[in-house]
């Protein structure tokens, strides 16, 4: 089984759905949140289009430590997402491509100064960007449609477009 080729397939699956996302992002609504424990609209699509740079981080380090400072870019519209989502995916694509099947052994883990929060082997921990992709995007739709904004399909049709 070639392990990273599926890693591989399936962010770029992510990534085309995602894009479908990103085209129908709103303009002048960055501040939108359905409840005042949500995510405002700017910070959670930023934060699905930062995971695709996931796989070069997890790669190339034994862990991440939040209290070390991860910043990621912030974007104030749809073109700057846009944009980062080609820098992300470029950089996880890159990272699996320059990876062998050994590399996705060793453990990796997220830290608050210096105490494990979760730990998995690198593989799992890229498995869990994807499926934070796929679970951050479904938070996305919800927005969008107490927006009345038009939801793409993720893996079939969706109700907005039934024929795909």
């Amino acid at each position: 089984m070639d392990t990273l080729k599926q890693l591989k397939d399936e962010l770029t699956e992510e990534y085309n759905t995602t894009k479908k996302f990103l085209n129908n992002f709103p303009k002048g609504k960055n501040d939108y949140a359905p409840h005042q424990k949500s995510m405002k609209l700017m910070n959670l699509t930023n934060h699905i289009v930062d995971i695709f740079g996931w796989p070069e981080l997890i790669l190339n380090t034994d862990c991440l430590d939040l209290s070390a400072g991860y910043n990621p870019e912030k974007m104030n519209g749809k073109k700057d997402l846009e944009a980062y989502l080609e820098k992300q995916y470029k950089a996880g694509i890159k990272a699996l491509e320059a990876a062998n099947e050994d590399d996705l052994k060793p453990n990796w883990s997220i830290q608050m100064n210096g105490q494990k929060l979760m730990e998995w082997t690198k593989y799992g921990a890229i498995r869990h960007g994807l499926n934070q992709i796929t679970h951050h995007r479904a938070q996305l739709g919800v927005y969008y449609r107490l927006m009345d904004i038009l939801v793409p399909g993720s893996y079939g049709p969706s109700a907005d477009t039934p024929n795909g």
